[in-house]
């Protein structure tokens, strides 16, 4: 359904649905968009998405909308949020069913020469060693206690058990580990469906891709990021599987009975929302950082299979291979932060739902190598059109509570993708392309097909161009695995 409403260009990166636009809008709305892709915006509602999010009680700021913005629960796919942290609430809609779904990205010192005509064989491993698809089991049995440290621990409890190194804890975004964790808020169901999944990528839009670094934008930065054109990386998307999407819809019904209860008007039932200072807010707030520290055991595990697939296929140490983390980012998640917001410096809860945080130099929050240099923000496109790494910059700090886009957004739903392509033309222009598939279903890859994506490149120089992140280096696929 097409979006009509009012919606006005403020410069050629940002339009504005203005507070008047309609009854119960605390604030205004910003999508951050160039004029060629407002069209298809508008062409699938997700605008009234953010005008909505506007009416989220406690909302401080803008509602806000980055340019990979399209349809989803609630809040638009590509929505920002800030919510007072005292008198605010929080809404389910605005983390997503996949809590801390994000994205990895591995360096090596290989170059395409070094894995030859390996590289296959490299892929028929990495198909083998990290489970895909839906419904796909990690290769770990985990007991009820391990899970519970899980949890509440994250990526640490993965590398104290062997599935990485103590360095990728360093360049993980919160350590790997939201503090506030409290498994005593994840109902049985949501730990029965996570003990299986653990170390597996699912299906849907996660990926595993192999990449060669193609172009440098910003030499310094990328050497600080450890990244060198030419050399080969790994990107890994994924997120918190059947354990997050419990635990969203575990806490949506607490919140739909909140809101019946104490008449809260919502323009959307799917903006479901309680206080955090409540105790509805404050248990699903605790279980979500449970559903986080899932999502970066589950990618710190994959890491670990990545490394001895690569090991095995290619014979050497992962470690003579320089396979470092360059860092882990997290787009589907709530984080207490302190913002300016008003000309003051005040304590929010940021909802970024498909949105990463993009902090400029000096932040705290960053990775001490990297706090000079700006957060890592890594962007993937579609499967053929690879992925950028960017930089946060001051715009960011100063308009989106720290946040940038997500990945390049898509532009068709998963039902129009299927009937608008067939696998054959798929793995025929990735073959053309250079590019070594690994995939499940046919259906699953026509959902994924690149015609499905808006133009990352445009996304991006809207992102850039706004100053809110700045390009250090695009990676160029040669190898995808798809569930």
């Amino acid at each position: 359904m097409a979006w009509n409403g009012t919606l006005n260009r403020i410069d050629e990166n940002r339009w504005e649905i203005p507070q008047d636009y309609m009854p119960g809008m605390r604030t205004n709305a910003v999508i951050y968009a160039s004029e060629s892709m407002i069209e298809q915006i508008r062409s699938d509602n997700a605008p009234q998405q953010a005008a909505n999010v506007a009416c989220l009680p406690g909302i401080v700021g803008s509602s806000l909308a980055m340019p990979d913005i399209h349809w989803g629960y609630g809040f638009p796919i590509g929505g920002v949020a800030a919510v007072d942290a005292d008198t605010g609430s929080i809404s389910p809609g605005g983390i997503g069913f996949d809590i801390n779904c994000g994205v990895r990205l591995i360096a090596s010192d290989l170059t395409p020469e070094d894995i030859g005509g390996r590289l296959g064989g490299l892929m028929d491993e990495l198909y083998r060693n990290v489970p895909s698809g839906l419904g796909s089991k990690g290769l770990t049995k985990l007991t009820g206690k391990d899970l519970d440290d899980i949890l509440r621990r994250g990526s640490a409890w993965a590398v104290e058990n062997g599935y990485g190194w103590e360095s990728d804890l360093a360049v993980t975004e919160e350590g790997g580990c939201m503090e506030d964790a409290d498994p005593a808020k994840v109902s049985d169901k949501a730990l029965k469906r996570g003990i299986p999944q653990l170390g597996s990528l699912g299906s849907g839009n996660h990926f595993l891709e192999l990449d060669v670094v193609d172009t440098v934008y910003d030499e310094r930065t990328a050497t600080g990021f450890g990244l060198r054109e030419g050399t080969v990386t790994v990107t890994v998307h994924c997120g918190s599987r059947g354990c997050g999407h419990q635990i969203a819809t575990d806490h949506l019904q607490v919140m739909e009975r909140y809101i019946r209860e104490n008449s809260v008007e919502l323009p959307d039932r799917q903006l479901a929302c309680a206080p955090l200072s409540s105790r509805q807010g404050d248990d699903y707030y605790k279980a979500m950082c449970c559903g986080a520290n899932y999502a970066w055991a589950n990618r710190q595990m994959i890491t670990h299979w990545i490394r001895e697939s690569f090991e095995n296929a290619l014979g050497g140490s992962a470690e003579d291979m320089g396979m470092r983390m360059v860092y882990d980012v997290a787009h589907n998640i709530a984080k207490k932060e302190r913002h300016r917001v008003d000309g003051r410096d005040m304590d929010v809860l940021v909802h970024r739902k498909g949105a990463t945080r993009a902090f400029a130099p000096g932040r705290r929050e960053i990775a001490p190598e990297y706090r000079e240099l700006g957060q890592p923000v890594i962007v993937p496109g579609d499967m053929m059109a690879g992925t950028y790494v960017l930089a946060g910059r001051q715009g960011a700090m100063d308009e989106t509570f720290g946040s940038a886009c997500h990945g390049a957004g898509r532009r068709l739903s998963r039902k129009a993708a299927i009937g608008s392509t067939s696998a054959k033309a798929i793995k025929e222009g990735m073959a053309e392309s250079g590019i070594c598939l690994r995939s499940g279903t046919d259906e699953g890859l026509r959902e994924e097909a690149p015609l499905a994506y808006k133009d990352v490149d445009e996304v991006i120089r809207v992102v850039c161009d706004a100053g809110i992140a700045d390009r250090v280096v695009r990676l160029r696929p040669i190898g995808v695995v798809k569930g």
